[in-house]
């Protein structure tokens, strides 16, 4: 969900489909960091060897890189606002907007370098013992992007006890709840949302929950029927969520064909989000059309969940670009793991898996993934991986996770067919 950036205090002052597009940044920001960010060297990995030690600058005034704003008016108007905070660094109003700014660029272009930066435009307060709620509400966004979630849920339960009615903070920590697979928590906070959220909000929240746990149908019609009844005064943001938790519901579902018309009618709405990229590149991987990914996620090789979606495709294919890719991506995550970063594990899981073709290593950084989220895609991280390194009991605590759970998709659901004909 891309759009105006909203800042927590403005938020809370305001209703309707409008009010709420700042909320929505922060919930897709959640899944998309989950999902898609990137390596924070990622631009340095092609260029950088394996053996290189890292540039230390000699002077701290030295440029290193320029993120990319060409054509991008949103992050030229970033820059101007990261300038004039430098010249007012205490302005907490100011530090707050570019903040914010800071997270939805970093979920639109799905490049945590510009958590960092919203951290840097926070320092004076972020350490603070007690932030300002405002603050407060900004460090869970940013703790839950390094996979701290326990951090994030603490912040977020300060924010709600202070502000009981603070729908950005309800509906993240709805969001990372049901990241952890803690359904039962994660829908009484989206249910929570009906006293002062908008409908197509509440629906969506809680749509994305059933349909992880036994209620896929039921999430499926209520959120195509809010989406019929909101109309075309739909905030894009707000939609784009929508549309985005529809289409994924689907294709667990095996609807392919609905699937495919809510993710057109996701991406025709002009809205920059790497999470709906890789959500859909992910689909056409698993219907089998390669040639439509390549076309697709072609300009998008410097974020590294839709590099690694792009290799996948080019594998499938076979094409000459494939093994620079493959180097690259082995770079990234190797830089990755020096920093101690273990946000991109379920990515390295596949690539180790799919593209190294060392299933016993993918298995590992898959259980470890799955030791800290669990959605759709990390049970069936583990299980693939499983069964490629022939240790089906590796995929017992999934299975169970699975049963308790009563996740419907039909990927994992052959998946969990096969590991039964190979149980000992």
């Amino acid at each position: 969900m891309t759009g105006p950036a909203t800042s927590p205090n403005k938020t809370r002052r305001r209703s309707g489909a409008c009010g709420i597009s700042g909320a929505l940044v922060w919930a897709h920001a959640v899944r998309g960091g989950v999902l898609g960010a990137v390596a924070a060297a990622a631009m340095l990995a092609g260029a950088s060897s394996a053996g290189a030690a890292p540039h230390v600058p000699a002077d701290d005034a030295q440029v290193l890189e320029r993120l990319p704003t060409a054509g991008n008016q949103n992050l030229r108007e970033l820059r101007r606002l990261h300038a004039e905070l430098a010249r007012s660094p205490s302005d907490l109003a100011l530090a707050l907007r570019v903040a914010t700014q800071d997270i939805e660029a970093a979920r639109a272009e799905s490049d945590p370098r510009y958590n960092g930066y919203a951290e840097a435009a926070l320092g004076p307060w972020i350490a603070l013992p007690r932030p300002p709620n405002e603050v407060l509400l900004l460090r869970a966004t940013l703790r839950q992007a390094t996979h701290d979630f326990r951090g994030a849920l603490e912040d977020l339960d300060g924010v709600i006890a202070a502000e009981p009615r603070n729908l950005q903070a309800r509906l993240t920590r709805a969001t990372v709840l049901q990241v952890e697979g803690a359904y039962p928590d994660a829908l009484r906070n989206c249910m929570s949302l009906a006293l002062f959220a908008d409908n197509l909000v509440t629906t969506t929240c809680i749509a994305s929950v059933n349909s992880l746990s036994g209620r896929a149908q039921a999430g499926r019609e209520a959120l195509q029927n809010a989406l019929d009844r909101a109309g075309a005064d739909v905030a894009p943001q707000l939609r784009l969520w929508s549309l985005t938790i529809l289409a994924e519901i689907d294709a667990r579902a095996g609807d392919g064909v609905a699937a495919e018309r809510h993710f057109h009618q996701a991406l025709t709405l002009g809205l920059r989000d790497g999470y709906l990229l890789g959500a859909y590149a992910d689909f056409l991987l698993d219907a089998g059309r390669p040639q439509e990914v390549l076309t697709l996620l072609q300009d998008e090789q410097r974020i590294d969940a839709l590099l690694l979606r792009l290799a996948l495709a080019e594998e499938m294919v076979g094409t000459r670009a494939l093994s620079q890719h493959v180097a690259d991506l082995s770079e990234r995550f190797r830089m990755n793991r020096l920093r101690g970063d273990t946000s991109h594990q379920r990515e390295e899981a596949r690539f180790l898996l799919h593209l190294v073709k060392s299933a016993p290593e993918a298995l590992r950084v898959a259980q470890a993934n799955w030791s800290v989220q669990r959605e759709p895609w990390d049970a069936r991280t583990v299980l693939e991986a499983a069964l490629a390194a022939g240790d089906p009991i590796a995929a017992r605590p999934v299975l169970e996770w699975l049963r308790t759970s009563q996740l419907e998709d039909g990927q994992i659901r052959r998946l969990v067919d096969r590991l039964r004909e190979v149980a000992p």
